[in-house]
């Protein structure tokens, strides 16, 4: 978990995560299908990885896909599932050679098996860079992982490996998607929407919060420069009062 007073570059945040929203919408504007956007959304996400490095961001969450996902059309359900397989084949080479960490979080199960041997592959591939470490949230709830986790925590507590009095608020991480992350410091969602839409909960106790306008695929690294250079100017008091 991320302690207080951590800070980046110039003060500017560590951890950042995105809602990826307006994909949908960007292309219903155009006169295009849904995927389209998606596709353009797809595109966007290496622009802004790649802007990390200079703004001292080392670690970049995104939310790919929810675990509410699920009631959308077969045919874009699908569709996101063949463009997740897409990204993995064509950005795998790129992300080795700019030095990306790639991990997944989220709940596999309910994953092709084929999409989750890729997700696997790619984790593999990138294990030993360091530049950036991008995490990506495939069928991914704040409250699901919540719940896994609580699971784990049980089956150790049932087995004799954990002392139900011992647990308190540092517990409960080690058993998330995120255990090997800080917090994020920064949460940005764009297209508009002032809701945090079940992601991080745990881990977002703390961070501050962005809602942009601008639908995903024009959030441009201009932009994201913008925003996260706009955090130091932030005070972080973490429940305390600054004298």
């Amino acid at each position: 978990m991320a302690k207080p007073g951590t800070t980046a570059k110039d003060d500017g945040p560590r951890h950042v995560a995105i809602i990826m929203d307006g994909n949908g919408r960007w292309a219903t504007q155009r006169g295009r299908p849904r995927l389209f956007g998606h596709q353009a959304g797809a595109r966007r996400v290496r622009e802004i990885v790649e802007a990390c490095p200079d703004l001292g961001v080392d670690y970049l969450t995104v939310f790919a896909f929810s675990t509410e996902n699920w009631k959308r059309t077969q045919s874009e359900v699908a569709g996101l599932m063949n463009l997740f397989r897409r990204y993995i084949t064509r950005e795998a080479k790129a992300l080795k050679a700019n030095d990306v960490c790639v991990r997944f979080i989220g709940d596999r199960v309910r994953l092709d098996k084929k999409l989750v041997a890729m997700m696997d592959e790619l984790e593999a591939l990138t294990a030993n860079c360091q530049t950036v470490n991008l995490t990506i949230a495939i069928n991914y709830g704040g409250r699901d992982e919540v719940a896994r986790a609580t699971k784990r925590l049980a089956r150790d507590v049932a087995a004799g490996k954990l002392d139900p009095e011992a647990v308190d608020e540092e517990t409960l991480p080690k058993y998330l998607d995120t255990c090997v992350l800080p917090d994020p410091d920064l949460v940005i969602r764009t297209s508009g929407e002032a809701r945090i839409s079940n992601f991080l909960l745990w881990q977002s106790a703390y961070s501050e919060y962005e809602f942009i306008d601008t639908l995903w695929p024009d959030f441009s690294a201009d932009e994201f420069r913008s925003v996260v250079g706009g955090f130091g100017t932030r005070e972080r008091r973490f429940g305390a009062v600054v004298a």
